[in-house]
């Protein structure tokens, strides 16, 4: 019983492992990793650093799939984020929001 609970909780891992690597090859093929990283600003917010800000925001996911599509800036300092519609699709722009939040 011990072994099937530890296999099963390494199955798991590995398949969250592949989906975290998905989710950052989508947001490297969406140009998202020109301007951000997962753990160091580069000219945008650490990924991580964004999850942290929005923690315990209901409300957090539909604010920055907006910001993505929309672009802004003033948040994280003068330097504006572009437009990400339409050459980013809405239910990819989704998953990377989704993705960036779970850091």
């Amino acid at each position: 019983m011990k072994a099937l609970l530890v296999g099963i909780a390494v199955a798991g891992s590995l398949l969250m492992a592949g989906q975290a690597s998905a989710n950052q090859a989508l947001a490297q093929k969406s140009g998202c990793l020109a301007c951000h990283s997962v753990d160091k600003k580069v000219l945008g917010p650490s990924f991580k650093d964004v999850a942290a800000k929005y923690k315990g925001d209901k409300g957090a996911e539909a604010k920055l799939v907006a910001k993505v599509k929309a672009g802004g800036s003033g948040v994280w300092g003068p330097m504006p984020m572009p437009a990400n519609s339409p050459q980013v699709k809405d239910e990819d722009i989704k998953t990377i929001v989704q993705w960036v939040l779970s850091q």
